[in-house]
């Protein structure tokens, strides 16, 4: 039958004088937490993670890109106008073998007969105008020294403007294609942000239920140490057993390795978290959002910078099958685009230029020296034969809007199943929640019973040990299953913008209980938080 251990004051300050220390001094301390930085909630830390997340970095710049090819498409509806500006320097010219002195001679004139002039002075006259006629240059013809035959320098100020007036229903089918693809990089957009929201939440409980375990881990090794420095006294005066020492012993030297993970565990949880908020390894801060309270509003400001009002899980909603619907309707139209191919092009277009030579070189000529040149042109092109192109073309488009279908169909599916299986793990996390609730208060009362039952010899060690287990499990299991309920909760709420899969990727580790149950003496405390999974290891004790 086990010995009471009852000491007054006074046996027991001298038995604490008494008390050999070298195995507890030799025993490390507990090492001290971090030294305290910044607060971070989860709606900043959501802020410092968009501002340098690459994917919603990309999303953006992708968005961007689909609102310019919009502008691009739409341009193909308007007249296109463009003005230039042309010189042009003859080095050498082939007629330049035309080229000759200058033409000196006089103008030729128009021969005017001598009327009421005797026959003599009429034959005079006749023969000066032959005489003249012979050597004179003809007025008027072409003045080849403003003509571009051979010109040195050559002027041009030119405007061109065409319109598209029938393209078979191209124009408008690349119009319908650039407006999917925006509205495809807006919903892409929207997806990033909210995998973003996921992600850094899990991170930030993952955390926070880190720090949980870790102070639970501490809080059992002073419980472990307390019982071992009152046996360790009841030994001294002969009140305990030798081997009640060494079981007290082994039960708090087996809390330092699992304190020791527990720490570990804690650092790989908030190094995650820094990478996730790209943050520098040496940055530290303090969780001020705690998912202890199990209270939806934990995350409501986070939701409501979303964009989220309320939980909408239907399969329509899904931005993953808008994303399908609106690639469907993409290949619908680069169909109609292969096949209006097959239709005649019809284009307007007018060209406005003005046209002037210089002899001296690189000199601007004067406005009154440029000549007009103004056409107006209507153009019809239809293919004749293009090889087996034009059919080629749409025989890859219908394979293409063939297999948007078929994606269509797959997508629906998937989300459909991803919609129940999320509300399933939010019904079970809120099952698990409500089944913890009141559990530790209950488990801390029954070892604070345990303890005074072992202090007043009624019970053993052993019981004492079972009671303080089932505590530190029972603040374990409560810890884990508020953070398992608020990513619950969240990932239903995000469900309409998250990717196929990322609500059961995300739950994957977090609904096990993170203690293992025993009754063994000196079990460890919590598992790792550590990207969501949860591992569990524990001691033995004789």
């Amino acid at each position: 039958m086990r010995v009471p251990i009852r000491l007054t004051v006074a046996s027991l300050a001298s038995a604490l004088a008494l008390a050999p220390s070298g195995r507890a001094g030799a025993q490390q301390p507990i090492e001290p937490r971090p030294a305290a930085g910044r607060s971070l909630s989860l709606q900043q830390a959501y802020q410092q993670a968009e501002s340098h997340n690459p994917g919603v970095r990309i999303a953006r710049a992708q968005l961007e890109r689909a609102h310019g090819q919009e502008w691009q498409a739409r341009s193909q509806y308007l007249p296109q106008l463009n003005a230039q500006l042309l010189y042009t320097k003859t080095l050498a010219t082939q007629f330049s073998a035309l080229a000759g002195p200058p033409d000196t001679r006089p103008l030729c004139r128009a021969f005017v007969p001598v009327t009421g002039a005797v026959t003599a002075d009429r034959i005079d006259s006749l023969e000066k105008a032959l005489g003249l006629a012979t050597n004179c240059r003809a007025a008027g013809g072409i003045d080849f020294t403003r003509a571009g035959f051979g010109a040195a320098n050559q002027w041009q100020l030119g405007l061109t403007a065409s319109l598209n007036l029938f393209t078979g229903g191209r124009v408008s089918a690349v119009n319908r294609v650039a407006s999917a693809g925006y509205r495809n990089a807006d919903l892409e957009l929207r997806s990033q942000r909210a995998q973003l929201a996921l992600n850094v939440a899990q991170a930030y409980f993952d955390a926070v239920l880190a720090d949980r375990l870790l102070a639970i881990a501490e809080s059992s090794l002073v419980q472990t140490e307390a019982v071992y420095r009152q046996v360790q006294v009841a030994n001294t005066v002969g009140n305990a057993a030798e081997f009640e020492l060494l079981r007290a012993s082994v039960t708090r030297d087996n809390q330092r390795p699992q304190l020791i993970q527990r720490r570990a565990d804690r650092d790989v949880a908030r190094l995650r978290l820094k990478q996730v908020l790209d943050l520098a390894p040496a940055d530290s801060f303090v969780l001020t959002t705690s998912p202890n309270d199990g209270d939806p509003a934990t995350t409501e400001t986070l939701l409501t910078s979303l964009g989220v009002a309320t939980n909408d899980t239907s399969t329509a909603a899904r931005v993953l099958v808008q994303q399908a619907g609106e690639t469907v309707h993409v290949q619908e139209d680069q169909f109609r685009v292969s096949r209006s191919q097959r239709f005649p092009t019809v284009t307007l277009s007018s060209s406005y230029g003005r046209v002037a030579f210089s002899q001296q070189d690189y000199q601007f000529p004067n406005l009154s020296s440029f000549l007009t040149n103004w056409t107006v042109s209507l153009t019809a092109s239809l293919p004749l034969f293009t090889g087996g192109r034009i059919y080629g073309d749409e025989m890859v488009a219908r394979a293409g809007l063939a297999e948007a279908l078929a994606r269509l169909d797959q997508v629906r599916q998937g989300a459909s199943i991803d919609a129940r299986q999320a509300s399933s793990q939010l019904a079970q996390a809120i099952a698990a929640w409500q089944a913890s609730a009141g559990t530790s208060e209950q488990a801390a009362r029954a070892y604070r019973i345990a303890e005074v039952r072992y202090r007043e010899g009624i019970s053993t060690q052993l019981e004492l040990n079972e009671s303080r287990l089932l505590l530190q499990q029972t603040q374990a299991n409560r810890a884990s299953a508020a953070r398992n309920l608020q990513l619950a909760r969240l990932r239903v709420a995000l469900l309409r913008d998250l990717p196929l899969g990322a609500a059961s990727a995300a739950a994957q580790g977090g609904q096990s209980s993170p203690i293992p149950s025993s009754t063994q003496g000196g079990q460890g405390a919590g598992s790792s938080a550590t990207a969501g999974q949860q591992s569990a290891a524990g001691g033995t004790t004789p």
